[in-house]
C-alpha cells in the first residue's frame, strides 16, 4: 500500500494519451516484428521508476523479440484508470496491481489466471501468504513484486535522549510520547487519520472493519469502537501531536520524522528511501523500526501490503505470452535483489534476501516485522472500505464529529460497499 504519491492529473492524461494498451496492439505481431506490450507501473515516478525503466531495457535486450512499453501510472489513479481502460477492452497487458485490487479485477474478469503459466514457474519461492492473497476464487491472478506492512518506526537518538525504548502497547506510546517531549522539546509521536493506518488498531483488539468470511459489518462493533478510541486518544496529550486533516497530511507527518521535529510515526517500507534523505537519518542505523504497538488483547499487526503483477485477459494470445515472460523476469530472484538494493522495498521470495539485501538496515528492519502483518481477506471490495473511513476519521480526530456518529457513518457507506454483509 502505497500513500502521499504525488501526481497531477495533466502528467497522467500524458502518459496515457501516450498508451499503446493491450487490447488494440495486435499489429506488431502480425506484421512479423516484435511483439510490443504494454506495462502500466505505479511505483513512486521519482524514487522507484527509474529502476523498473532499467530492467525493462535488460529484458528487451534478452527478449529481441518482444518490446515493453513502459507507463508510470500516478498510484492514485491507477485504479479508476485501469477499470475504464478493461471495459472498454483497451487496458494494458501488464499492470502493477496493488494486492487489494488484484480479487477486484479478477472478479471483473480483467486478469488472467496465472497458474500453470511461465508468470508462475518459480511459485514455491514465494512466501505462500502472498501467493495466497494472489487469489480470487481458488485461482491466482497476480505474481507478488513487492511487499510491504506498516511499522513503528522512531528516531533512535531522540529515545535514546529520552531514556525511552520502543513501545510495545499504545499506552506505552503515550508515555514515551510525553518524556520524549520533556526531555528533547520535541513531540513524540503523531499519528495518521487515513483509514489504512488505523487498521493496526482494529488488529490490537481482535477486530477488523468487516468479517469477511461471516458477511458481517464490524467497523461500528464495540471492539472497534475500542480500537478506534484508542487512536483517536493519541492526537490529544504531552508529545502528541494533534491531528493534521489537510490534503497535504501525509506529507507534514513525513517531513517532520525525517527532519528530526517528530520522534516517532507509524509508516511503511516504501518511505525508506526518503527516510534516508532527512537530515534525522543520514546515519541510516538510527532508524529505528518495531512491530506495530499492540492494543488491549495483546495482539499487534498491520496489514500486509504490496504489488502483483497481474497479466491482462483481454490481449490476445501472442501479447499474453510475452506478458507471462516479462512478469517471471521481473519477479525472479535477480530482479527483486535489484529492486531491493536500488529502491529499498521488500522482497517477495526468500531466495532474493541475499546478504546484500539484507545489509541495509531499512530492509532488515521490515524484514523484521513482516511475522506480524495480517493478510487481507480475499474481498475484492475490501480495499473500497477504506474510502468512507477516510471521509469519516479526520472529522473525529478534529473533533468535528463524535467517534459513535462517524462510526455510524461508516458502517452506513459499508452496506452499500457489500450489501450482502449483514450489521
Amino acid at each position: 500500500m502505497r500513500r502521499g504519491i504525488a501526481a497531477t492529473a495533466l502528467v497522467a492524461s500524458l502518459a496515457l494519451a501516450a498508451t499503446a494498451c493491450g487490447g488494440d496492439s495486435g499489429s506488431d505481431s502480425e506484421s512479423g516484428g516484435p511483439v510490443t506490450i504494454t506495462w502500466w507501473d505505479t511505483s513512486n515516478a521519482t524514487n522507484e521508476a527509474p529502476t523498473y525503466k532499467a530492467l525493462v531495457k535488460e529484458f528487451e535486450a534478452a527478449n529481441k523479440d518482444i518490446k515493453v512499453k513502459y507507463v508510470n501510472v500516478p498510484f492514485d489513479q491507477a485504479q479508476n484508470k485501469f477499470d475504464t481502460a478493461a471495459g472498454s477492452k483497451g487496458a494494458p497487458d501488464v499492470l502493477r496491481s496493488e494486492v487489494g485490487w488484484t480479487p477486484a479485477f479478477a472478479k471483473k474478469g480483467f486478469f488472467l489466471p496465472l497458474d500453470g503459466t511461465e508468470a508462475l514457474a518459480d511459485q514455491a519461492k514465494f512466501q505462500p501468504s502472498l501467493i495466497e492473497q494472489a487469489k480470487y476464487e481458488g485461482k491466482t491472478y497476480g505474481v507478488p513484486l513487492v511487499t510491504d506492512t506498516l511499522a513503528f518506526v522512531y528516531n533512535k537518538e531522540l529515545f535514546a535522549k529520552a531514556g525511552v525504548e520502543a513501545p510495545k502497547t499504545w499506552d506505552d506510546v503515550k508515555k514515551a510520547a510525553a518524556t520524549i517531549k520533556d526531555k528533547t522539546g520535541v513531540d513524540g509521536y503523531w499519528g495518521s487519520t487515513a483509514g489504512y493506518y488505523a487498521q493496526p488498531f482494529l488488529y490490537g483488539e481482535g477486530t477488523d472493519t468487516v468479517d469477511a468470511e461471516g458477511k458481517k459489518i464490524t467497523v461500528n462493533s464495540p471492539e472497534a469502537k475500542k480500537a478506534y478510541g484508542t487512536w483517536q486518544s493519541l492526537f490529544d496529550g504531552k508529545g502528541l501531536h494533534k491531528a493534521d486533516t489537510t490534503a497535504d497530511a501525509y506529507a507534514h507527518i513525513q517531513d517532520a520524522f525525517v527532519s528530526g521535529k517528530v520522534a516517532s510515526i507509524i509508516q511503511g517500507p516504501w518511505e525508506i528511501t526518503n527516510f534516508y534523505k532527512g537530515s534525522a537519518f543520514k546515519d541510516k542505523n538510527n532508524l529505528g523500526i518495531a512491530t506495530v504497538p499492540a492494543g488491549s488483547t495483546g495482539k499487534a499487526g498491520a496489514p500486509t501490503g504490496g504489488h502483483n503483477l497481474s497479466v491482462y485477459a483481454g490481449s490476445d494470445k501472442a501479447h499474453q505470452e510475452a506478458a507471462l515472460k516479462f512478469v517471471n523476469f521481473m519477479t525472479s530472484a535477480k530482479s527483486q535483489e535489484t529492486i531491493a538494493l536500488k529502491n529499498s522495498t521488500l522482497p517477495t521470495r526468500d531466495d532474493a534476501y541475499t546478504a546484500k539485501v539484507k545489509a541495509d538496515p531499512g530492509i532488515a528492519g521490515y524484514q523484521g516485522v513482516l511475522p506480524a502483518a495480517q493478510p487481507r481477506p480475499a474481498l475484492p471490495e475490501y480495499s473500497s472500505l477504506w474510502t468512507p473511513l477516510d471521509d469519516e476519521l479526520p472529522k473525529i480526530a478534529s473533533g468535528k464529529e463524535s467517534l459513535d456518529k462517524g462510526l455510524s457513518n461508516v458502517e452506513v457507506a459499508f452496506t452499500k460497499l457489500v450489501p450482502d454483509f449483514s450489521k
